[in-house]
């Protein structure tokens, strides 16, 4: 429809839950957690992965529940035990709330951080995103797309780019600013990001000069 943001999902069959015993085998420097429906990984999963490597979890599937083919919106069960083996957390501000009952992005980004989130992504829309991590927040523009075709996929674009940035040693802020500008060009073209680093560096860059 005309608001990207408002999307209906309806359920017509489930994978079964991913486990420990399933992913024994799969050794990285961090292991993201896409979920899509809230029993996706379960809790003995997190405890698992945190101790192999970096954890990173974006938090919407925790709040959605498939009851007949419908998906309803749920809290998520397990937080306050779930996010002690959270390294990095990314919420929208919607999300955020539920988790917290804060309105507040940044009092929401404190209490997830009290919890035991180390890096906590607050993604704000057009309004661009919220970083706190070590007792400091960032504040990350959005950047303006030159046309909004497909918004399906930002957070995993976003998550994407932040991932690999910090990967590579950048800080906080410059991760969080290479993922908003990958999701600008998410948002220009259906399907996946399929941008280079350089179309991502050049909107970076073009932006610092502005």
């Amino acid at each position: 429809g005309e608001n990207q943001n408002n999307r209906t999902q309806r359920v017509l069959a489930k994978a079964d839950p991913f486990t420990v015993e399933g992913l024994k085998g799969v050794d990285a420097r961090i292991y993201h957690l896409g979920s899509l429906l809230a029993d996706d990984f379960p809790l003995e999963l997190v405890k698992y992965l945190s101790t192999k490597g970096v954890l990173s979890v974006d938090a919407q599937g925790y709040l959605r529940e498939v009851r007949g083919d419908k998906v309803f919106p749920v809290d998520w069960v397990d937080k306050r035990e779930a996010l002690k083996y959270i390294t990095v957390l990314k919420v929208n501000e919607h999300e955020s709330e539920v988790l917290t009952g804060e309105k507040n992005p940044y009092a929401a980004a404190r209490i997830l951080a009290d919890w035991g989130v180390k890096e906590v992504l607050l993604t704000l829309g057009s309004n661009g995103s919220l970083i706190y991590a070590g007792g400091n927040f960032y504040e990350i523009p959005a950047f303006e797309p030159e046309e909004v075709v497909d918004a399906t996929g930002c957070g995993d674009t976003y998550m994407t780019g932040y991932l690999y940035m910090r990967n590579k040693g950048a800080s906080y802020m410059e991760a969080g600013t290479f993922a908003a500008a990958m999701c600008t060009i998410k948002l220009g073209a259906s399907g996946p990001f399929s941008g280079t680093e350089r179309d991502v560096l050049d909107i970076v860059n073009v932006a610092s000069l502005a």
